[in-house]
């Protein structure tokens, strides 16, 4: 675990308190949930954004000290290893969940290629829409076409080309993003489609895409050689903790 350093708190007044009081609580009781199925067995997995927060008050005045959060492993990892992604301002303004979806799944898949295509079938599944195919379809046909005349959706434009979703990056998304010198492992660091089979050998009964999250978070800098350096981590993971349960 990481505690967050202390800092002292300057506006002290007791509908302040109340509502940071309120936000920690929100926030410590944030969860990501995942649910992961390979080869028969299913995987439940929640995650919290921190473990614990802690309010020091002066007990005659009342007034307060300091706040003092703890954040788990998993975050600060993926901070440490630049696996964080930023997110549009105007993204907390689109008012469709699928909207704010699409534009997750951009940022995350399309980034800064030239573009990224993905099928209607597939994309559904991603979202997680239990909306019937013909149902996706014009739901997706009418972001499209809303973003083509308004140009509302942040960074990306999205096209719909028959069952296929073509994502591209708006040019001042490049503008800002494109020359940057700096770049995240997970952009540097690939692995082949043959190291996905080793390490489902390696780690029978374990997702691998949810091995390379873990992977990824843990690794400090790029191995000489990604495709061993995962599977190893895959088998000494198995070691460790055998078969998913």
């Amino acid at each position: 675990m990481h505690p967050v350093k202390k800092g002292a708190i300057t506006h002290t007044t007791g509908q302040a308190y109340a509502t940071l009081r309120r936000s920690l609580t929100r926030l410590q009781f944030t969860q990501i949930e995942t649910n992961i199925h390979d080869h028969g067995i299913g995987e439940w997995r929640s995650i919290s954004f921190i473990t614990d927060a802690r309010i020091v008050k002066e007990d005659s005045t009342g007034r307060l000290l300091s706040v003092e959060l703890e954040m788990g492993d998993w975050l600060v990892k993926a901070i440490e290893n630049k696996n964080v992604l930023t997110l549009h301002r105007a993204y907390f303004q689109l008012r469709k969940p699928l909207e704010r979806r699409l534009y997750e799944l951009a940022r995350k898949h399309c980034g800064k290629q030239d573009v990224w295509r993905i099928g209607l079938d597939k994309l559904q599944l991603k979202t997680g829409s239990i909306s019937t195919s013909k149902e996706f379809k014009r739901l997706v046909k009418a972001i499209c076409k809303a973003d083509e005349d308004q140009s509302h959706m942040p960074d990306y434009r999205f096209r719909l080309l028959h069952d296929i979703l073509e994502i591209t990056p708006k040019p001042e998304f490049l503008d800002v993003y494109g020359d940057q010198s700096t770049t995240s492992l997970s952009e540097i660091v690939r692995l082949s489609a043959a190291a996905y089979e080793s390490a489902r050998e390696a780690a029978p009964s374990w997702d691998v895409y949810f091995l390379e999250q873990e992977w990824r978070m843990w690794m400090s800098e790029a191995p000489r050689n990604a495709d061993a350096a995962f599977v190893g981590f895959c088998r000494k993971w198995y070691e460790r903790k055998g078969n998913a349960s």
